[in-house]
């Protein structure tokens, strides 16, 4: 009876993990995927993974920031708006 191809299944955080060492290490991927006992292509992917995770966390960022910019010059403009507003009003009480 011959073993057949077996699937291990790797938690979030060990993946998280071994991306973190493989960026820190500076060492090459191959090395770095044999310390772990994983198989190197799995390790890239994990890599590649993080990657686009992070791209879109820097795409909601700036989404986030385009937002806020935003509601500052509304509020910019409202504050113009009353300080106008004070003028006019203060001028028409000294009269």
């Amino acid at each position: 009876m011959g073993k057949g191809p077996t699937t291990r299944r790797y938690t979030d955080e060990f993946k998280r993990d071994a991306v973190a060492l493989y960026r820190s290490s500076g060492r090459p991927l191959k090395d770095v995927a044999r310390e772990l006992g994983v198989s190197d292509t799995s390790l890239g992917t994990w890599i590649r993974a993080a990657k686009q995770e992070a791209s879109s966390g820097e795409q909601e960022a700036a989404k986030e920031e385009a937002r806020l910019r935003k509601r500052i010059r509304e509020l910019e403009d409202e504050i113009e708006i009353l300080k106008r507003f004070t003028r006019y009003w203060v001028k028409g009480e000294s009269r």
